[in-house]
């Protein structure tokens, strides 16, 4: 909800009766005893921002100004955010000592894009509490019981990212009044971290003022950071308690450290206080949360590469900028460029009534041609009036020819950035006819993002443009602040990762799913998706997300359980249990609100009118749509809070919007995989002669199995090597095949051996120019310069022309040459408290005859099978293990029959796999000694003597 002030005025006429403050709404906190206090009493540091806020506590012993006329009791403020869904509830509470009637003023400032739920208030012995009507009714209930002498009115606010809610009322001698206003909205993620901004504003001293901040968290709490936003006025009064998931900050002065100065009578407590934050994602790129019948799906992965961006800034430069504004915008333009990167292509359009370019077509960013734009932009003198239409098309334009020539690259992003102060002038006049111009023109791989300066500005119609174009419009605040604000949304945009992001559930009985389609997903940012799911009819939720990164096509899958924070949530009495439905209903009605704005019909408006008006009485807040009526108990007095027309986008604060897509509409290259079932415990080892499919593997310690299809016989030997050795697995330059696996160790010796295992495998494929690197923590693909990283805790797979990489939580990668030739990486996790064992990977290859001749390695050596002969088979020392003689290259060697594990199908204990053991690390079987196949970089080529 954007811009919604509210000024009631009441003028009470009759005698009022004295009052008992209630508390309701702001229960004690009890803290938790996970919580750590951090840095007590000290801000971390000194941010840019001016704003300033503050909480306040006052001491039992210390009195208020004997001269004030009206003493404020009590300034609380209760604020939870749970999963990204804020709760506020600001409570007030005044008594009039004057012997005169006496104006008191609650005026409160709230988030742009923040929806009131409730609004109450008692005067004088006369409650007043609030429902919410459809706006119309909500005037006409007005109109009916509008008491004498009393007005309601609205108040705009300018005010950076802020809205007002404003309330005055006459209170008789010796009268006490409380007002208590609640609020919600979402966190957006921005540059990292979420912003929790509470604005505090008294406007006097209190004798009790108090500030409490819960952050609930389950994905877990990655840092909490509470800025100084009072340039060390209040240092020493915050505390900040930080546990895994949860989080306070206690933000309490007393009134001594209120006031201005020692003898000032004015209060310090004017500003915000701003809660900073981030949850843990390193794990895992999305996060899927089920409770009450709603799902949130929250994604923001960080560790991908870039994608290469292809970016037209189309400035105005007409006489409206003259001054601090163009002064601005050309010192954010200049740093803005320095920021491009080297792989980047860019442009610049400035525009007044004529249409100058800088290139006519996209250059690189380089060095040489930074500094030429940034030259061409200093030299720029405003003047003149203002042609959006023509100065878009021409961006569209050169975009478009780029891409029709083929210059640009297939897998980079193409963004325009309109900066302008007003509305057009020169050329096309109607808005309706220019939005209409630009949709017609533009590619559908072009995001267009408008920044409005100031008020001049039809912000509304700017919105219209980017939302219908694959983008978003902000209003930037006329000020010295300027070229800070340019800068920082630039930021935001300014690491394309991933491409065509497509969120799917594919259960029917998920239903009501929000936008879930979007163009670009930034680095830095989060998308949110929300849903219904019928608890009666899943017991989990199976998310399935597309896109393309810089190098890859990419999968990823997600299963949550109905029920996964049933447990946590009950645990914790701060927590919202209503913060799914909340959230959903929040994407639900803001998104909607931007489709009303861009509804093709009348009949179509209407319809989405309806249904935004249903969802704003069921879940009892303030839209456009409706209104707000505070009535008396009698019912005899109402008043009205009415919000003023809006220039709505959706979801105030987000970088995106979005589409929506069916939720079963998975695109035909990411077939996904099956829902997997909770698997059975296992009973025991099962021994079997073969395990199909039949496979080449390296396991333990580690424990070579090769397989061999002729005489279909299991030959084993082990390899006795040192930590930090990197062993050739298969190393075949004809093929451009690559695999090599490097041996880590176990925490200490035991029976004074040292066990190693293979922490770290890489493969390379050498005509894909990929690389694959697989640790214990994470998967790494490498294509050129393109880096993207999993982890092993997301269900993913990446999709790369000839190369297929699946990721099986926590269990298995499967890496896919041409549908022909796979290798499986098998992960194995001990107890990280265990004194001796560490985590370790095994690897299985099924024989192929796709390597060519000259293919070595400690296994791509027997990819052409050698022929052997057992024979001779007899006791051995261990009765259990029986010896036999075998013939092969020409040698003749003493085999033992023992036991060997395959995990494929049993991750935990494993399968018996019976094989013929060969001694001395292999001597005799493999080529040489084992020390022969030691390389010296992971991605090294074996060189053999």
């Amino acid at each position: 909800m954007k811009r919604l002030m509210c000024c009631l005025f009441w003028l009470f006429l009759s005698e009022a009766q004295g009052l008992e403050i209630p508390t309701n709404g702001l229960p004690e906190f009890a803290e938790y005893g996970d919580l750590v206090e951090l840095s007590p009493g000290k801000f971390q540091f000194v941010p840019e921002n001016r704003r300033y806020q503050r909480s306040v506590s006052g001491e039992s012993g210390e009195m208020m100004e004997k001269a004030d006329q009206v003493t404020l009791y009590s300034y609380k403020v209760q604020s939870t955010v749970t999963s990204r869904m804020a709760n506020t509830i600001i409570q007030s509470k005044v008594v009039n000592n004057s012997p005169l009637p006496q104006n008191v003023v609650f005026d409160v400032q709230i988030p742009k894009g923040a929806f009131i739920s409730n609004f109450s208030m008692t005067v004088g012995g006369t409650t007043f509490t609030t429902f919410i009507k459809e706006k119309t009714v909500g005037r006409a209930l007005y109109s009916q019981a509008r008491a004498k002498g009393k007005t309601a009115g609205l108040v705009r606010s300018k005010a950076l990212d802020m809205e007002n809610f404003k309330t005055e009322v006459n209170i008789l001698p010796g009268s006490k009044v409380q007002f208590e206003l609640h609020y919600q909205e979402v966190k957006w993620r921005k540059l990292g971290s979420y912003e929790h901004r509470i604005h505090l504003q008294p406007g006097q001293l209190a004798k009790h003022l108090e500030v409490d901040v819960w952050i609930i968290e389950p994905q877990g709490l990655r840092f909490l950071h509470v800025p100084d936003t009072f340039e060390g006025h209040f240092d020493g009064v915050p505390v900040l308690s930080k546990g895994n998931q949860r989080a306070h900050v206690s933000f309490k002065p007393t009134v001594a450290q209120q006031r201005k100065c020692s003898n000032c009578s004015e209060t310090a407590v004017e500003g915000e206080l701003v809660v900073m934050y981030d949850v843990n994602r390193e794990e895992k790129a999305g996060e899927l949360e089920v409770f009450n019948g709603y799902f949130v799906h929250f994604f923001a992965p960080d560790n991908l590469e870039p994608i290469p961006k292809n970016i037209l800034f189309v400035i105005d430069v007409s006489g409206s900028m003259w001054g601090v504004k163009m002064k601005q915008t050309v010192e954010a333009m200049k740093t803005i460029l320095d920021d491009l990167r080297a792989e980047d292509h860019f442009s610049v359009v400035d525009f007044n009534h004529n249409i100058r370019t800088w290139r006519n077509d996209l250059v690189s960013a380089t060095k040489t041609q930074v500094t030429d734009a940034k030259k061409y932009i200093e030299k720029i003198q405003p003047n003149g009036g203002t042609n959006i239409n023509e100065a878009l098309l021409r961006a569209i334009f050169i975009l478009n020819e780029a891409n029709n020539l083929g210059l640009l690259d297939p897998n980079s992003v193409s963004l325009i950035i309109l900066v302008s102060d007003g509305d057009p002038t020169v050329g096309e006049l109607k808005l309706s006819k220019i939005q209409k111009n630009v949709k017609q023109n533009i590619q559908d791989n072009i995001s267009l993002f408008s920044l409005g300066i100031g008020f001049d500005v039809d912000y509304d119609f700017l919105k219209r443009l980017s939302n219908e174009n694959r983008g978003i419009a902000q209003r930037i605040y006329g000020n010295q602040d300027t070229s800070s604000q340019l800068k920082k949304f630039y930021n935001q945009v300014s690491t394309p990762l991933l491409r065509n992001v497509q969120f799917n559930y594919p259960d029917t009985a998920v239903t009501d799913v929000t936008q879930n389609n979007f163009h670009n997903y930034f680095g830095g940012s989060e998308i949110v998706v929300a849903g219904k799911a019928d608890p009666t009819k899943l017991k989990q939720i199976q998310s399935i997300i597309t896109a393309t990164s810089a190098s890859t096509d990419l999968v990823l899958e997600t299963l949550a359980q109905m029920d996964g924070l049933e447990d946590f949530l009950s645990k914790d009495k701060h927590a919202d249990p209503d913060f799914t439905k909340k959230l959903w209903a929040y994407l639900t009605i803001n998104q909607l609100l931007a489709e009303r704005s861009l509804a093709p019909t009348a009949a179509a408006k209407r319809k989405i009118t309806k249904t935004i008006l249903q969802m704003s009485l069921e879940h009892h807040i303030v839209t456009p749509l409706t209104a707000m009526v505070i009535e008396s108990d009698a019912g005899d007095e109402r008043m009205l809070a009415d919000s003023p027309p809006q220039d709505h986008s959706c979801c105030s604060g987000a970088l995106y919007y979005g589409s929506k897509v069916a939720p079963i509409s998975i695109p035909p290259w990411a077939n996904p995989s099956p829902a997997p079932e909770i698997p059975l415990h296992a009973r025991g080892a099962q021994v079997i002669e073969t395990t199909p499919p039949h496979v080449m593997r390296v396991e333990n310690d580690p424990h070579f199995i090769i397989y061999l299809p002729k005489s279909q016989k299991n030959i084993c030997f082990n390899i006795d090597s040192e930590p930090g050795k990197i062993l050739s697995l298969v190393s075949d330059p004809e093929s451009g095949i690559l695999v090599n696996g490097q041996l880590i160790g176990a925490k200490k010796p035991k029976n004074n051996k040292l066990s190693t295992y293979f922490g770290k495998l890489g493969f390379y494929f050498q005509r894909e120019d990929m690389k694959i690197e697989i640790s214990t923590e994470t998967i790494t693909l490498t294509r050129g310069s393109h880096v993207s990283i999993l982890s092993w805790a997301d269900t993913a797979r990446f999709i790369n022309q000839r190369v297929l990489v699946s990721v099986k939580k926590e269990k298995t990668v499967t890496i896919t040459l041409d549908k022909e030739m796979s290798f499986s990486v098998l992960l194995h996790r001990v107890w990280k408290k265990h004194p001796i064992n560490v985590d370790f990977l095994g690897i299985y290859i099924p024989p192929t005859n796709k390597f060519s001749p000259n293919a070595h390695g400690l296994i791509g050596k027997f990819m052409h099978e050698p022929e052997i002969h057992i024979f001779n088979e007899r006791p051995g020392k261990n009765p259990k293990k029986p010896e036999a003689s075998m013939e092969v290259k020409g040698q003749k060697l003493t085999v033992t029959r023992g036991l060997q594990k395959d995990y494929r199908t049993d991750t935990v204990f494993g399968t018996d796999v019976p094989c013929w053991f060969v001694h001395n690390s292999g001597k005799g079987f493999i080529d040489g000694h084992y020390e022969d196949y030691l390389v010296p970089q992971l991605y090294s080529y074996l060189k053999w003597p």
